[in-house]
């Protein structure tokens, strides 16, 4: 049975305590989501009780590491520490299919990338999130494909936003369609 982070509480006992209407995980349940969640690196037992919650801003919410030793990007983040009452949004693959149907930019990795992001804007919203609530994301491109043209669009659809999300660039044989050239899946935090 899969259980919505929703249900779960975290405090001082770190009890769990469901929502009403929730059925409440059992020991097994609940060992089982945590491993999952730390398997994607993320704190599962952090979304508070509604009545628990307080209005953060993302700054409180997210803290972005750039550690001494490491070498500082303006694409991205090296580390992110996620505290709080927050939401976790994950996003699944986005390609350059529109809301037809219709795939954006045969051959043309820009036009691709800019269908990507309208894609992962839409489900971000849909969510209640936004770009700058992405901790990570994970970008497939096919290799052989050239990755500048789509760095290009990210860096335009960021903007100067700071603290940009932890990333992960994949070169892949291929995606579900061979007409796709690249993809993102993307994880937000949002405050509560």
């Amino acid at each position: 049975m899969v259980h919505d982070a929703a249900v779960w509480k975290h405090g001082k006992d770190a009890a769990i305590s469901p929502q009403p209407g929730a059925v409440a995980p059992n020991e097994e349940t609940v060992i089982r989501f945590a491993l999952i969640a730390a398997a994607c690196g993320v704190c599962c037992l952090s979304a508070c009780h509604p009545s628990e919650r307080s209005n953060v801003n993302i700054m409180n919410t997210m803290q972005h590491l750039n550690p001494e030793g490491l070498i500082k990007n303006p694409a991205f983040t090296q580390a992110i520490v996620v505290r709080g009452p927050h939401r976790v949004v994950y996003v699944g693959g986005q390609n350059a299919v529109d809301a037809a149907g219709q795939i954006v930019g045969r051959g043309d990795i820009r036009a691709q990338a800019e269908q990507i992001f309208k894609n992962l804007e839409t489900a971000l919203s849909a969510a209640g999130a936004k770009l700058e609530h992405v901790a990570k994301w994970n970008i497939y491109i096919v290799q052989g494909q050239p990755a500048q043209p789509g760095f290009e669009v990210f860096r335009r659809v960021w903007g100067a936003r700071p603290n940009p999300p932890t990333i992960c660039v994949l070169f892949v044989a291929g995606l579900a369609n061979p007409e796709f050239l690249a993809e993102i899946d993307a994880v937000a935090v949002v405050p509560e």
